[in-house]
């Protein structure tokens, strides 16, 4: 079963999923994995402010925590959407880089498609960056506000979404090496760079609070 066809790649079980990304199909891939480990971070994320708002113990926390219920709850379903997302991208470079290419004509019409399945290609793991740097954030205010006795969840929801940040980033900058529009380019780099940075910083600042409760940073 193919991405586009019926029945979504985060609509598998976890066995089916984890069968067809191990499995020698070109698709689904990193960058489907890591939206799917952004989309459990967020989960956590929601997890974990849903148990301390509404607790008398952390009443100052929840003006902070409780717009994160609902935000985290439509990050997760937009990075499930990635997961798809993700795998059909890189499925139309695969079928422009076996279009025909006899003569100049069809080597020109591959060598457009090829940089327009690219480019489709460096969007999808960007936005996947971008709201994995709104999970981040989230992420760090749930280790410093959030309940303690889920402090661990919140901390692996950092530990997710630093996963996904790295990989997205990975794809962004591998398309772009292909791709020769430089204005595209430049632009592309300079959004990568910038949510990567925010993701960073959110990812510091929650290790800070997380070595804080276990007394040492533990990786």
């Amino acid at each position: 079963m193919q991405a586009g066809s019926a029945g979504k790649l985060y609509q598998l079980s976890v066995e089916q999923f984890i069968e067809r990304l191990a499995s020698a199909e070109p698709a689904p891939g990193g960058g489907s994995a890591a939206a799917l480990c952004a989309a459990l971070a967020s989960a956590l994320v929601r997890m974990v402010a849903s148990l301390t708002v509404g607790r008398e113990k952390y009443r100052e926390s929840w003006e902070a925590l409780e717009p994160l219920v609902e935000d985290s709850q439509h990050l997760a379903a937009r990075l499930l959407e990635l997961v798809e997302e993700d795998s059909a991208a890189y499925l139309g470079v695969a079928g422009a880089l076996k279009l025909p290419r006899a003569n100049s004509g069809e080597k020109e019409t591959r060598r457009a498609a090829i940089q327009a399945e690219l480019k489709k290609a460096t969007l999808v793991p960007m936005e996947t960056l971008q709201t994995v740097a709104r999970v981040m954030r989230m992420a760090d205010k749930v280790c410093r506000l959030g309940n303690s006795n889920a402090r661990s969840d919140a901390g692996a929801a950092v530990q997710l979404a630093r996963a996904a940040a790295v990989i997205a980033s990975y794809n962004v900058r591998i398309n772009l090496s292909g791709i020769t529009d430089r204005e595209f380019v430049a632009r592309c780099s300079r959004e990568e760079r910038e949510a990567l940075d925010q993701a960073k910083s959110s990812f510091v600042n929650a290790q800070d609070a997380l070595a804080e409760l276990f007394g040492e940073r533990i990786w």
